[in-house]
């Protein structure tokens, strides 16, 4: 036998040690193709021409045909093919207000929330795709301020407000808006000296398919609710909070997965604890210490055609996860304020500065 053979255990074959430093090096080959060939999920973004030239911050996703989009100057725009042409659907009576959220259901149906003191504060509904709007909630108290809204469904949702006098405001609706009704103050925790929200992309509240609702504060706190709003606590977050600091966006993907994102929007391309997660609903959150967000992001979304992917998207640029928001990775692409996902889609749109909007196709891991 030659030396340094190796006998095949049933005694009818050897392999010499040439032999094995070839298979080696054949596996080598193999491995390195394989590296080369998988490839990470991406996402490939594709501008769009809005027609104006305001800031975006407000979009809501329908299907991969439909989707509005909203901001300054009373501007509410809406797409029926895909992008490729957005019309104007503006409120009547309301050309100065700012609309920075919108959520919309169908070609049909949507709302759309504007933010500012006092009166400068509401809420509309369109039944008839634009052509008409409804007013359904005006605020008149001149130190309330309308952040963000989320729905559930076209009949369930929750609006907040900065808080007026130590008070958290919180609104909700059972009826597809027709009747707004405020939380009751012993029901809320105690809010925080100036706590409020950061009405920057509209997605600092969220919404889950059991009665769960998320608000993410100026504080770096969560607000929470389990039974549709009847009940609440409030849980401290590892975020960064302080002036112009704090958490910006609220995501889930079921009852017990989430991500917080935030930061300093005055320091859009600092990445100082702005990201967080959370398993157990919302009760606790984890800070993502190691490859995490490349900048200040100020909206995130889930990517429902994955099981944990996540898209976080601010003014300097996007960011993608896709091991629930443990890490993160720079996905290529001019910035934007505001992002939404078709539901059970790879698609979607993002908004922001000077009418900018872009259509996202995301790649899963392959």
């Amino acid at each position: 036998m030659p030396p340094g053979a190796i006998v095949d255990p049933r005694g009818n074959r050897h392999v010499t040690m040439r032999a094995m430093v070839l298979l080696r090096c054949l596996g080598l080959v193999f491995g390195l193709t394989v590296a080369v060939l998988a490839q990470p999920a991406s996402v490939r973004w594709l501008p769009q021409t809005s027609g104006v030239p305001l800031r975006l911050r407000g979009v809501s996703a329908v299907s991969a045909d439909v989707a509005w989009a909203s901001g300054a100057q009373g501007t509410v725009l809406r797409t029926l093919d895909g992008g490729t042409t957005w019309q104007a659907r503006p409120v009547a009576g309301a050309p100065t207000l700012d609309f920075r959220d919108l959520d919309a259901f169908s070609a049909q149906t949507a709302y759309a929330l504007s933010i500012g003191p006092g009166e400068a504060s509401r809420i509309y509904k369109t039944r008839d795709g634009g052509d008409t709007w409804t007013l359904q909630l005006a605020i008149t108290d001149p130190k309330m301020f309308l952040d963000a809204m989320a729905f559930r469904d076209e009949a369930h949702g929750t609006a907040f407000s900065d808080s007026v006098d130590g008070g958290f405001v919180i609104f909700t609706t059972s009826n597809g808006g027709a009747d707004w009704t405020r939380v009751p103050a012993d029901r809320l925790p105690t809010a925080l000296p100036g706590e409020g929200a950061f009405a920057a992309s509209g997605t600092n509240v969220a919404m889950g398919a059991a009665g769960q609702i998320w608000i993410g504060t100026t504080k770096s706190r969560v607000l929470r609710s389990l039974d549709d709003g009847r009940t609440w606590s409030v849980a401290t977050t590892p975020l960064a909070t302080g002036e112009a600091t704090g958490i910006f966006s609220i995501a889930f993907r079921d009852a017990t997965h989430g991500v917080i994102v935030g930061g300093n929007y005055q320091q859009e391309a600092g990445a100082v604890d702005n990201v967080a997660t959370t398993s157990d609903g919302g009760a606790t959150w984890t800070l993502v210490r190691e490859r995490g967000l490349s900048g200040f992001r100020s909206a995130v979304a889930w990517l429902p055609a994955s099981l944990s992917g996540w898209l976080a998207v601010g003014p300097t640029g996007s960011d993608l996860s896709v091991d629930d928001g443990h890490t993160w990775t720079p996905a290529a692409g001019a910035g934007y304020d505001a992002v939404s996902l078709v539901p059970r889609g790879a698609t979607g749109w993002a908004t922001g500065a000077g009418g900018r909007v872009g259509h996202a196709t995301v790649a899963p891991p392959r």
